[in-house]
């Protein structure tokens, strides 16, 4: 259930988000994060969420927090490290709109958890998305097989060091992905230029290499062409 409600959620038009995968790509990735001091923001992170935000879209973070199922943390735990990376963004000037976890193990099957796609159509459901002109962006490739399946423009980002440790993934994600970036400021450039290019994502475009605070909503649940940025 969500921690508060953003009044303004409702709209009758329908509106366009990136979805932001949290561990490795907002934050470091420390496997199972339980201390919300211990949080640390990627660099960019809080310019490249900003420019997002200007170009009109919301802000949604989708994460897998399977530390929950296995008793390594609690929600109450998970809930705490999203109010510190708020508390954190903010102080960036930048902000999210939502967050979005699923708390189970991945031997339990369900279809919250990504590259499952029932996080990204309830908050569809809830925010009034079209999907279609929305984006994730991410350092796995279960990200960018969640925003596959429903159609939405997909930019990969892997975390510097992760190399060895996701190395048998990295090939498909990226083949697979349509952007990829070496940081995320990176990828936030690729995705406004592209936009830039063509608003009904996803669609092809050279894309070449670069350099508010509000109220947290939290919710738990029971052949395209890439663009290089990374080189």
């Amino acid at each position: 259930m969500p921690a508060s409600s953003p009044p303004d959620r409702a709209s009758p038009t329908p509106r366009r988000a990136v979805f932001l995968d949290r561990d490795g790509t907002l934050n470091v990735d420390l496997h199972y994060l339980k201390d919300p001091e211990r949080l640390e923001l990627h660099r960019g992170v809080g310019e490249g969420l900003r420019r997002l935000k200007g170009a009109g879209y919301l802000l949604l973070v989708v994460t897998n927090q399977s530390g929950v199922a296995r008793g390594l943390y609690t929600v109450k735990d998970v809930e705490a490290i999203h109010a510190r990376l708020l508390q954190r963004l903010t102080a960036e000037g930048a902000s999210v709109d939502g967050f979005y976890y699923c708390p189970h193990a991945p031997e339990e099957g369900c279809a919250c958890r990504k590259p499952g796609v029932a996080l990204f159509q309830q908050a569809a459901r809830e925010w009034n998305l079209d999907l279609a002109r929305c984006v994730v962006l991410g350092d796995r490739y279960l990200d960018v097989e969640a925003g596959r399946r429903l159609g939405m423009l997909t930019a990969y980002v892997p975390e510097p060091g992760s190399e060895g440790e996701y190395a048998e993934e990295r090939p498909r994600a990226l083949a697979e992905a349509d952007l990829v970036a070496a940081s995320f400021l990176e990828a936030v450039e690729g995705i406004l230029q592209r936009v830039g290019k063509d608003s009904d994502l996803p669609g092809d475009v050279s894309v070449p290499h670069a350099g508010r605070a509000g109220s947290m909503d939290q919710r738990t649940a029971g052949g395209t062409r890439k663009d290089s940025l990374a080189g």
